[in-house]
C-alpha cells in the first residue's frame, strides 16, 4: 500500500488554517459588514466623543531649575522652595479638586438629550443650577426643565423658578443663574443630574492625569479627558488657580503670624524703654546729674558693654527656652515656630526652617494619603530626626551662653569694685542708660524685622508659573473611527472562528483528517467526497467523474495497479453502521471490475446484508445457506448486471449466525473463490456490533476500516488506539468517507479537510472524463 505525500507541519499549519476558515468567508463578509455598520452607528449616534485638554505649569523645586534673585529672597523673607512630585500629590489632593466641583457647581452638570445618547451641556445650556447645600442633596438621575427666555424663568414640571434667587424645590434649595459660559444654543431636550460631591470628584480624578515632564524637570503637565472641551478647560484653569491660591493663602499667613509676634514684642518693649527714659528724666532732675569724670567713664562704658552683653546672652537664653518649649511640647500639630531674633547661629535656624517645611508638608499630606503612606511616614521620621538636633543645638549654645554669661558677670564684678570708687548717683544714672541703650536697641530690631514682615506681603515670585493655560483639542480623541472599526473588524473576526470552531467542536462528531492521524498510525488511502444522491436502493454504477476517480484513487493507494499482480483479498469493515462501508465495497468491487478484472464481492453482514438488498438478491441462495452445508460454492456465486462482477449474498434467511463461521466452511470457500477471482472484496459487519470482522480478518490480505465524516462519533476515536480489535485486523487502511465541501454557497465538489489535499472536480474535469471514456 502507498500512502500520502507527507508534509511540513508549516504547509500543514497554513493549510489547516485555510481549509477551515477560508470557505465560510460570506459568514465572516456579513459578520464584518454588521460590525463595520454597528460601530458606524455607535460612532454617530450612541458614544459620546471626549475631548483632550491640557496645560503646563512650572514649579519652583529646591533641587532642580535655578533659585530666585537675591533682591527677591530679602525683600519676601517667607519664600520657600518645594519638591515637584510632593506638589504633585497635593495638586492631586481631593481638597483642591473639592473647591474646583464647588466653584463650577459640577455636582449639578446640564445635559442635552438626543436619541440615543447624552451630551454635555456646559456651554449649549442657557442656565446653571447651584446647590445651597450639596452634601445634604440627594442624587437624581434626570430632571428635564425648561428655560423661559421671555419670562426670565426656569419651568421643571409644572413649576415655574425665577433666576439669580434661592429657591426651595422638590430637589434641593437652588439658585439659577445665567450661564456665563455659554458660547452655543441647542434645541434638543434639555435635563440636569444630581451627583454627589465626592462622585464628581472621583469622575474628574479618573480622567486627570498629571506628571512631570521628565525626571530633570520642574514642568508639571496637566491632561484631562471631558466630553465638553469648554469644561475640561475650566477645570483645569480653576484647579491651577486654586493650588496657586493654597500656596499663597500658606505664605500669607506665616507672614500674619509672624507680625502678629513682632507687633506684640514692639508693644512691650516700647512700654519698657518709656518707662528707663522717664526714670533718666527723674534721676537727673532730682539727683541734679550732670557730667562724669573721664575715668568713671571708661570702667562704666566697660561695664555696660559687659552688661549689653549680659542682656543679649539673657535674651538668646530666653528665646532658647521659648523653642525648646515648642520643641518639646508640641508634637506633630500645626503651627508657628517661635521667632529666633538675636539668635546668629544659623545652623538654628536652618533646622527651625526645614522642621516647619517638614510639619507644613505633613499636614498637607495628611489630607491627602493614608497614615501608612511612605511618603507621610518619611516626612514623620524626618520630623522626628530634627527635634534631638535641634534639642541638642539649644543645649550647646545654652552651655556657652551660659559660659559667656559667668565671664561676663565676673568681668563686671571687678569693674564694680573699682566703680566703688565714683560717686554713687554717678554709677546709678549710667546703669539707667545702659539699660535704656539696651532696650533702645532691641526696639530698633524689631522696627526692621516689622518692615521685613510687612514688604513679604508685596507681590514676588510665586511658587508656580504657568507656562501654557488648558487648551482643548480640535477634535475628539476617543473614540477613534480608525481604531474602533479595527476593533469592530477584529471582533467579528474572531466571532466568526469562535462561530466555526464552536459549531464544529459542539459536534463531538469526526470531522478532519488530522484527528485520524493524532489518534492511530494507519495511513488514510483516500478521502471520499460526499454524494447527495446516494440513497438506499438497487446499486447502480456511478456517473459523477469525481466518484469514478476517487476509487480509481483508492485502488492506486492500494496497490492494486502492481506489475506484479497478485490476488487481494480485501475486506471493508466499520466502527459503527451507517458509516458508508457497504457504498465503499460496492463501488470498490465495481471500480475493479471496470478495470478488466473478475471481481466478487462477498455480504458477510448476515444481520443487516445491505449489500444483498442492493444488488436485489434476497431470495437467493447465499453464505447462510452454504454454511449450513445446503448449497455449494458455485451455487451461492451470481453473477450481476455488470461485467466482470460477481455478488455472494448473505443468504436467505439473516439474522444472528456468528457461530456459523466457526464450522470450518470458511476455508473451502476463500480457496475456491481465490481460485476463481482476481479480487475478494468482504463486506464485513461493523467490528463494534458484532465479531464477524475479527474472524473474518485472517483470510483477508488488506482491512479497510470506514469512518465517516460528520457522523463517526469522536469517542470511538479516541478508543480506536486502545481497543484490542483493530490490532486483529489485517494490514489496517483508512477510508475517509463522505467529507462535504466546507463553507456558505460553495458550489463544487470537494473537500479540504486534509493537509494541503484538495481534489476539485468541475464541469471542465467532467468532460474531460467523458472525453475519456469515449476514446
Amino acid at each position: 500500500m502507498t500512502s500520502t505525500t507527507p508534509t511540513t507541519p508549516d504547509d500543514n499549519l497554513h493549510a489547516s488554517f485555510a481549509y477551515k476558515f477560508v470557505p465560510f468567508w460570506p459568514l465572516f463578509a456579513v459578520l464584518i459588514s454588521l460590525s463595520l455598520a454597528g460601530a458606524w452607528v455607535y460612532l454617530n449616534y450612541i458614544a459620546v466623543p471626549l475631548y483632550e485638554t491640557s496645560a503646563t505649569i512650572i514649579i519652583k523645586d529646591e533641587k532642580k531649575g535655578v533659585d530666585e534673585s537675591r533682591m527677591t529672597q530679602s525683600i519676601d523673607a517667607f519664600t520657600s522652595n518645594n519638591i515637584v512630585e510632593n506638589e504633585i500629590k497635593v495638586i492631586q489632593s481631593r481638597a483642591l479638586m473639592q473647591q474646583v466641583v464647588d466653584k463650577l457647581h459640577l455636582y449639578v452638570p446640564v445635559f442635552e438629550e438626543e436619541k440615543f445618547r447624552e451630551i454635555p451641556a456646559y456651554a449649549t445650556s442657557p442656565i446653571q443650577i447651584e446647590l445651597r447645600y450639596p452634601e445634604e442633596a440627594q442624587e437624581r438621575e434626570k430632571i428635564h426643565f425648561t428655560y423661559l427666555a421671555s419670562q426670565n424663568k426656569v419651568k421643571i414640571n409644572t413649576k415655574k423658578y425665577p433666576l439669580d434667587t434661592w429657591v426651595k424645590t422638590p430637589y434641593g434649595v437652588m439658585k439659577f443663574t445665567r450661564n456665563a459660559h455659554q458660547t452655543a444654543s441647542t434645541e434638543n431636550t434639555l435635563f440636569f443630574s444630581i451627583v454627589a460631591p465626592k462622585r464628581a470628584i472621583d469622575e474628574i480624578s479618573r480622567n486627570l492625569n498629571i506628571q512631570a515632564e521628565n525626571k530633570l524637570s520642574t514642568a508639571v503637565n496637566f491632561s484631562l479627558k471631558d466630553p465638553s472641551p469648554e469644561r475640561g478647560e475650566a477645570i483645569l484653569n480653576n484647579l491651577i488657580e486654586a493650588y496657586n491660591q493654597v500656596a499663597i493663602i500658606k505664605r500669607n499667613k506665616l507672614a500674619a503670624n509672624t507680625l502678629d509676634f513682632v507687633e506684640k514684642r514692639i508693644k512691650m518693649v516700647g512700654k519698657e524703654l518709656a518707662e528707663l527714659e522717664n526714670k533718666v528724666v527723674r534721676y537727673k532732675s532730682t539727683q541734679r546729674v550732670v557730667n562724669l569724670s573721664e575715668q568713671g567713664r571708661v570702667f562704666l562704658n566697660n561695664v555696660g558693654e559687659n552688661d549689653r552683653s549680659i542682656a543679649e546672652i539673657n535674651q538668646q537664653l530666653a528665646v532658647l527656652d521659648k523653642v525648646q518649649r515648642y520643641i518639646v511640647l508640641k508634637g506633630n500639630s500645626d503651627g508657628i515656630v517661635p521667632s529666633t531674633l538675636g539668635i546668629n547661629d544659623p545652623v538654628l535656624s536652618q533646622l527651625l526652617n526645614k522642621l516647619y517645611e517638614s510639619e507644613m508638608m505633613y499636614q498637607r499630606l495628611k489630607k491627602t494619603t493614608a497614615e501608612n503612606n511612605p511618603i507621610l511616614v518619611s516626612v514623620v521620621d524626618e520630623i522626628e530626626k530634627l527635634r534631638p538636633s535641634i534639642l541638642e543645638n539649644i543645649q550647646n549654645q545654652r552651655v556657652a551662653l551660659q559660659a559667656s554669661r559667668a565671664n561676663l558677670s565676673s568681668t563686671s564684678s571687678q569693674y564694680n569694685a573699682v566703680l566703688q570708687t565714683i560717686p554713687k548717683k554717678e554709677r546709678e544714672l549710667l546703669e539707667i542708660s545702659r539699660q535704656l541703650e539696651t532696650k533702645n536697641n532691641a526696639y530698633n530690631f524689631l522696627l526692621q524685622k516689622r518692615e521685613e514682615t510687612v514688604l513679604s506681603y508685596a507681590p514676588t515670585a510665586e511658587d508656580t508659573r504657568i507656562v501654557d493655560m488648558a487648551q482643548s483639542s480640535m477634535g475628539p480623541v476617543s473614540p477613534r473611527p480608525l481604531y474602533l472599526y479595527l476593533i469592530a473588524a477584529m471582533m467579528a473576526c474572531v466571532f466568526g472562528v469562535a462561530l466555526v470552531s464552536g459549531s464544529e467542536l459542539l459536534k463531538g462528531k469526526l470531522l478532519f483528517r488530522s484527528e485520524i492521524e493524532k489518534h492511530t498510525n494507519a495511513p488514510i488511502v483516500a478521502e471520499l467526497a460526499f454524494v447527495k444522491n446516494n440513497e438506499p436502493g438497487p446499486f447502480k454504477a456511478p456517473t459523477e467523474a469525481f466518484t469514478i476517480e476517487q476509487f480509481r484513487q483508492l485502488r492506486a493507494s492500494l496497490g492494486l495497479y502492481g506489475r506484479t499482480f497478485t490476488k487481494k483479498k480485501i475486506m471493508v469493515t466499520s466502527n459503527i453502521p451507517g458509516e458508508g462501508k457497504t457504498f465503499v465495497s460496492t463501488n470498490l468491487a465495481y471500480s475493479l471490475a471496470t478495470s478488466g478484472k473478475k471481481v466478487v464481492l462477498m455480504d458477510f453482514d448476515l444481520m443487516k446484508a445491505a449489500t444483498t438488498s442492493r444488488f436485489d438478491m434476497e431470495h437467493q441462495h447465499g453464505l447462510i445457506e452454504f454454511l449450513k452445508g445446503e448449497a455449494t460454492p458455485q451455487s451461492i456465486i451470481h453473477h450481476t448486471d455488470f461485467d466482470n462482477l460477481f455478488v455472494v449474498p448473505a443468504g436467505i434467511e439473516i439474522g444472528d449466525h456468528t457461530e456459523l463461521l466457526l464450522n470450518g466452511q470458511l476455508e473451502s470457500l476463500f480457496a475456491y473463490v481465490e481460485m476463481e477471482f482476481d479480487y475478494i472484496i468482504v463486506d464485513t459487519p461493523p467490528i463494534d456490533i458484532v465479531t464477524g470482522a475479527s474472524l473474518l480478518a485472517e483470510y483477508c490480505n488488506i482491512t479497510l476500516l470506514v469512518m465517516r465524516h460528520s457522523y463517526t462519533p469522536k469517542r470511538i476515536l479516541q478508543g480506536l488506539a486502545m481497543s484490542n480489535k483493530i490490532k486483529l485486523l489485517n494490514n489496517v487502511a483508512i477510508v475517509f468517507n463522505g467529507v462535504k465541501p466546507r463553507g456558505l454557497f460553495d458550489k463544487h465538489y470537494g473537500y479540504g479537510y486534509g493537509y494541503g489535499h484538495e481534489y476539485n472536480y468541475g464541469e471542465k474535469a467532467y468532460q474531460a472524463y467523458k472525453t475519456r471514456a469515449k476514446a
